[in-house]
């Protein structure tokens, strides 16, 4: 089984760390066994590459990183891929749902994060991650991104769960060309590129190495995850996904409170 799998795809909220924001010591382990096998491990997440080293400094090895849902992809300091999203859009999002709703909009460009205004949500990511955003002016910004023809690889909504699924309702209904969206958890909608998900982000590690996308296993939690997991060749569910993410993969294993990802592991690779 373990000359099938050359690439392990892993989500980290939800999935490699359990509800203390850990990578326990049993997961670790077999981690450290995966990549002495010669699997390379790559970590796909909604956060910053910042916030995705901590994990990295935590399992004691870097990995490959795909951060900002995938869509800013990093093989040690060399970026193998980065997808934006237009400047207009980016003004049309703030206008339209921002502002309506009187929350700030995450604006995530390589590995800067800006905020247009700071709430509870934006001080517990600060907290979390212990780094401070850079607080905006949106329209500065996106003249800035239209001089110099680029822009931002996502952008995202922080806010208490009715606001997300209202705002996932609106932008489902206005369908605004060139991006797509996902909740990455019931507080958090993450907008990004068209196309650029963390399916495309698999595939294009999967290229960058020369494997096959059947010989990459993914384990995932969330509507975010769901691309990759139909992109790989074995694809695995937490014990703590909604229910419309276990139906999309092949297995469900435990919960990231029980070393899920360790399990899969054992299963799957060992």
């Amino acid at each position: 089984m373990q000359d099938r799998y050359k690439l392990l795809c892993l989500d980290l909220d939800g999935t490699l760390l359990n509800d203390q924001k850990q990578v326990t010591e049993k997961t670790k382990q077999c981690l450290h066994k995966a990549k002495e096998m010669g699997i390379e491990i790559a970590l796909l997440s909604g956060r910053m590459p910042l916030a995705i080293e901590i994990i990295e400094r935590q399992i004691g090895f870097s990995c490959i990183k795909a951060a900002s849902a995938g869509t800013y992809i990093l093989m040690g300091d060399r970026c193998i891929g980065s997808q934006t999203i237009l400047p207009e859009v980016v003004l049309k999002i703030y206008h339209h749902y921002a502002r309506t709703h009187h929350i700030p909009l995450w604006i995530y460009q390589k590995r800067k994060w800006y905020v247009t205004g700071r709430d509870h949500f934006v001080e517990h990511e600060v907290e979390l991650i212990h780094y401070e955003p850079e607080v905006v002016d949106i329209r500065l910004l996106a003249k800035e991104w239209e001089v110099n023809h680029t822009g931002p690889n996502k952008l995202l909504f922080g806010a208490e769960e009715e606001v997300i699924t209202q705002l996932k309702k609106d932008l489902e209904k206005e369908k605004i060309p060139g991006i797509d969206f996902a909740r990455s958890s019931e507080y958090y909608l993450e907008i990004y590129p068209l196309g650029a998900d963390k399916g495309m982000a698999a595939c294009t590690i999967c290229d960058a190495l020369g494997i096959l996308q059947s010989q990459m296993l993914a384990i995932g939690d969330q509507e975010l995850d769901i691309p990759m997991l139909k992109t790989a060749g074995l694809s695995v569910a937490m014990g703590n996904a909604p229910d419309h993410v276990k139906k999309v993969a092949d297995f469900v294993t435990k919960s990231n409170e029980e070393d899920g990802v360790a399990y899969a592991m054992e299963r799957f690779l060992f």
